[in-house]
């Protein structure tokens, strides 16, 4: 096991990270920027260094400074955790020759599935449904028109370099096509550094459903069941569940030995998430895979009562990983992301918090790095907890989440907390009859809630 991790990122991700690592008796290390000076996770690391100014690229995306700082600590691992590097294939081969053992996938797997056409060619091989779509790179707009004609409208722009909703348009004619095709390449560009896009097929009215597996260096293959992520606005999640209230045994147990096949194929290791659309006639189709903890984790660690960051860490060090019980889903879990926006225009809030009260009780859960009079800077992402709420069975999960959510009282910043409830009493999620359609019906054109 590592005697020490070096936490190369920041918020509730490098809390999370540092709490894992104390129960597995490792020191840490953190890293922040100056705006982060006064974070938590620099408050409760056995060790920490700014390693630059605010701007990511000056600081959580620095791999000069992080390897130094791993060199002067004498750290043995790097956790990544999620965003900034956690997908860099050359960081973690930078890591590798400086004999630092990056917590994830090898290299070579992070540089195959983050070249999102060319991971679908992958599956396509290893005999996984994926999107109808451009078999190659389109680097022209009669390209582009060829393929959508072949494929058939509506067709979605994405970015072969990343995801996120960065670079992705939907298109429903040749002129909208003409329109969007390079806007959408010069986004993939500034966002990426990559203007190279593909097309798929768009499927309205689908669910995004996702697959996490957690494989050792021993070639454990561990595959859980689903997470609903199809509650989204502009491709960003806002609420995820598992299990999902559309799939059935049948299709889980399917979509579960499906990404087994695709792991065993491409010889992937530790943890990682497998991304399906599903179409309302349970047919699933390979969208992306994920070389990294997912943001919504804790869902799935809910329902089987288990520790995805411990786990991502054992298998990272060479250990076998094992659980002490049968690996079964139980009871339903819900996540919220809480961020620190305006609920209507959706416009970032950052600043002081005032005053803070976070849920608690049977059944919460809340990964936060927040506390009263912390700043939240405008540098990063503006998400502020996730609360996750655990119950028997979803109409219980639905209603602790409700309560935890009007017990939630953050003063200082506006949070995007009253769209979440719209969310959670809407009748279509109430059901679980919903798909990645919901927003559109719940947000007109001007941004607010109905």
């Amino acid at each position: 096991m590592f005697s020490k991790i070096l936490i190369a990122n920041r918020g509730e991700i490098a809390l999370r990270i540092l709490r894992a690592a104390k129960e597995l008796g490792i020191r840490t290390v953190a890293v922040y920027s100056e705006s982060d000076r006064t974070s938590l996770h620099t408050l409760l690391a056995d060790e920490k260094f700014c390693i630059g100014p605010a701007r990511a690229m000056d600081s959580y995306r620095n791999i000069a400074n992080i390897l130094t700082v791993a060199e002067l600590t004498k750290a043995d691992a790097i956790h990544p955790g999620y965003g900034f590097l956690a997908e860099n294939a050359r960081f973690a081969e930078i890591c590798e020759n400086a004999g630092v053992t990056f917590i994830g996938p090898p290299p070579s797997i992070i540089r195959l599935m983050g070249d999102k056409n060319r991971a679908r060619q992958e599956m396509i091989r290893a005999k996984l449904p994926v999107i109808p779509g451009s078999d190659k790179i389109l680097e022209e707009i009669g390209e582009a028109k060829a393929a959508a004609q072949k494929i058939g409208f509506p067709v979605i722009i994405k970015a072969a370099a990343g995801g996120g909703g960065k670079g992705m348009r939907i298109c429903r004619t040749p002129q909208h096509l003409e329109e969007q095709f390079p806007i959408a390449r010069n986004e993939a560009k500034a966002a990426f550094g990559d203007p190279s896009v593909y097309l798929e097929k768009y499927l309205s009215g689908a669910h995004h459903i996702e697959i996490q597996v957690v494989v050792d260096k021993k070639g454990t293959i561990i595959v859980f069941g689903e997470r609903d992520c199809s509650v989204q606005r502009k491709y960003q999640k806002l609420i995820e569940e598992s299990p999902s209230p559309f799939v059935d045994e049948r299709l889980r147990k399917r979509m579960m030995g499906a990404v087994e096949s695709a792991v065993k194929a491409i010889g992937y290791q530790n943890v990682g998430t497998f991304e399906f659309l599903v179409d309302e006639n349970k047919k699933y189709y390979f969208m992306e895979a994920n070389t990294r903890i997912q943001v919504e984790h804790p869902v799935t660690e809910s329902v089987y009562g288990i520790n995805l960051v411990k786990a991502q860490i054992r298998a990272a060090a060479g250990e076998k990983v094992t659980f002490p019980f049968e690996l079964q889903m139980r009871g339903h879990a819900i996540e919220c992301r809480i961020n620190a926006e305006d609920p209507t225009t959706f416009i970032p809030s950052p600043g002081r918090i005032d005053f803070l009260v976070l849920p608690g009780g049977e059944g919460i859960r809340v990964d936060s790095a927040a506390y009263g009079g912390w700043v939240i800077p405008p540098d990063y992402d503006s998400l502020i907890a996730k609360i996750i709420a655990y119950a028997p069975n979803r109409l219980l999960a639905i209603k602790k989440m409700q309560t935890a959510l009007e017990m939630t009282t953050i003063v200082g910043v506006k949070t995007n907390i009253p769209l979440h409830l719209t969310i959670l009493a809407n009748s279509d999620f109430q059901g679980g009859t919903y798909s990645t359609q919901l927003m559109e019906k719940l947000l007109p054109p001007n941004g607010t809630p109905k």
